[in-house]
């Protein structure tokens, strides 16, 4: 965790500037901006499920595209 206190006599800029040095220089904001879009992996069984929910939402398309309800785009047809 990084600390900084204000000098006696230091200007507010003066001590934001060394902060921000000093949150640079511990590499918090690199190790913050490497993790913050990562998620983790898909287990198996995660997979098998987004897959089937696929195949199953393909199969329901299709269905009702050969019914007349769907045009070839996947809209309504009214």
């Amino acid at each position: 965790m990084i600390e900084a206190k204000r000098k006696e006599g230091e200007t507010a800029a003066a001590f934001l500037r060394r902060f921000t040095k000093k949150i640079q220089q511990s590499g918090i904001l690199i190790r913050a901006r490497r993790t913050r879009f990562k998620t983790d992996k898909k287990n198996k069984r995660e997979k098998q499920l987004a897959a089937m929910r696929r195949v199953t939402s393909l199969k329901e398309r299709v269905r009702l595209f050969k019914l007349g309800k769907l045009d070839e785009w996947g809209q309504e047809k009214k």
